[in-house]
């Protein structure tokens, strides 16, 4: 059985190094734009999603088409996770990527306040 507790520290404070650094730059950005504040949410959902399948796949060992065959395996592991990411967030996603973006512009807001 997988040990979940550890999985979930580990990615949440990846994802919470992630959404400081994303807050930041979007933060920083002078248009403040609603399209701009959505993509970069919906790509910190994927980045999220990413290392969550990237570490769920990391202990399935090396059986299957993308065994450990020198260092092909990985490479091509960590891309099909990728792309299975960016397929949950087009299709919808799991939330997190709205949850982000609301949050962003209620900082945003908060800090065009804090400026007038």
């Amino acid at each position: 059985m997988l040990p979940l507790a550890p999985l979930a520290a580990t990615t949440a404070i990846a994802a919470g190094q992630a959404l400081a650094g994303v807050a930041g730059s979007a933060l920083s950005a002078a248009t403040g734009s609603t399209d701009k504040v959505k993509k970069t949410a919906q790509d910190f959902e994927s980045m999220f999603l990413e290392q969550t399948l990237d570490k769920l796949n990391g202990s399935t060992g090396t059986d299957g088409p993308l065994g450990e065959n020198g260092t092909g395996g990985g490479v091509y592991r960590s891309m099909l996770n990728k792309e299975y990411a960016q397929g949950i967030v087009k299709s919808g996603g799991v939330g997190i990527g709205d949850q982000v973006m609301r949050e962003m512009l209620r900082m945003q807001e908060a800090g065009h306040a804090a400026a007038a």
